[in-house]
């Protein structure tokens, strides 16, 4: 049997189970992947094509027919990575003997501003996090680590109980590509943490006594993955925002992820340490704070200076 022979969903198969062994790569960056190739696929199979016959015209082809759609610069540079990706493996692999995607250029990356929050929007989405009429400890624990440490998302809602016991001064996260760094807790962020986890262990002791298992994540759940879900999560922050008056547009995980940078380089941190904090692999991508620094800056000086109030009327 040829690769052509093949299905297509195979080839997408073997190639995120190498990713997932090889690289370790994430469970949402294998989802991208999936359906990045899936698209490409279903382009390939309206026009009888195949991931072992397609050209570079081909390949180019679809990458024009994604821009008619209006799909963003950011989307159709996804998409070529990955077929990018599916095809170098595929040469790897001698399942092809050239790899068709490799000369071609991507349509680039408009350069976005990260959305922050300022230092009061912060204090009020911690407020109202610490005021829910349920689960009050666990979401004011949830904010306050966020903020904290600017862990991703998934990084927060996976953590392991264990990493909480014992008072901790730092947080052990494992991140992208299993990567494993060490994040410091502000006092607050410990307060938070310390009154939550002691809630926690009861609520865990009694459900023991019911025969039912404990669990080994931090923020626990009855669902599928056993805990929080980030999807839970997102609508969570969504609720905080609106009961502090903060506009619910500008806020989800990531712009806290975003506050907690930009308010530490703010507050005089160097970038290598906001790099490591973070997770980034390149500092090239921490630097992107200083472009939103800078126009924070811009902005507080065109509606407080003298001068701008007076070009104004």
């Amino acid at each position: 049997m040829t690769q052509s022979d093949q299905p297509m969903t195979r080839w997408i198969q073997v190639f995120l189970e190498a990713q997932a062994a090889e690289l370790d790569a994430a469970t949402n960056t294998q989802l991208a992947y999936a359906r990045d190739l899936q698209g490409f696929s279903a382009w390939l199979a309206d026009k009888s094509l195949h991931f072992a016959t397609a050209s570079r015209d081909h390949v180019e082809s679809y990458l024009i027919d994604c821009e008619a759609e209006g799909l963003a610069k950011s989307t159709r540079a996804r998409r070529l990575s990955a077929i990018k990706q599916i095809y170098r493996f595929a040469f790897e692999e001698g399942w092809r003997a050239d790899n068709p995607a490799i000369q071609i250029k991507g349509p680039g990356r408009e350069q976005r501003l990260p959305k922050t929050l300022d230092v009061a929007e912060v204090d009020r989405l911690l407020e109202a996090a610490r005021n829910t009429p349920r689960e009050a400890l666990r979401n004011a624990c949830l904010m306050e680590l966020l903020y904290a440490t600017g862990m991703r998302v998934t990084e927060l809602v996976s953590l392991p109980v264990s990493a909480a016991r014992g008072d901790p001064r730092m947080l052990l996260v494992r991140g992208k590509g299993g990567k494993e760094r060490l994040v410091p807790l502000s006092p607050p962020a410990r307060v938070a943490l310390a009154a939550y986890l002691a809630h926690r262990d009861d609520v865990e002791d009694a459900a023991r006594k019911d025969g039912k298992p404990a669990s080994k994540f931090l923020f626990p759940s009855r669902g599928k993955s056993g805990h929080l879900t980030r999807h839970r999560f997102f609508g969570l922050i969504k609720e905080f925002a609106v009961a502090g008056a903060v506009s619910p547009a500008k806020v989800t995980p990531h712009t806290l992820r975003h506050a907690f940078a930009t308010h530490l380089l703010a507050g005089g941190a160097d970038l290598l340490s906001i790099q490591t904090m973070l997770g980034h692999a390149d500092v090239a991508t921490t630097e992107i704070y200083t472009h939103v620094l800078d126009e924070r800056l811009k902005e507080l000086v065109l509606e407080h200076h003298p001068l701008s109030k007076t070009a104004k009327t």
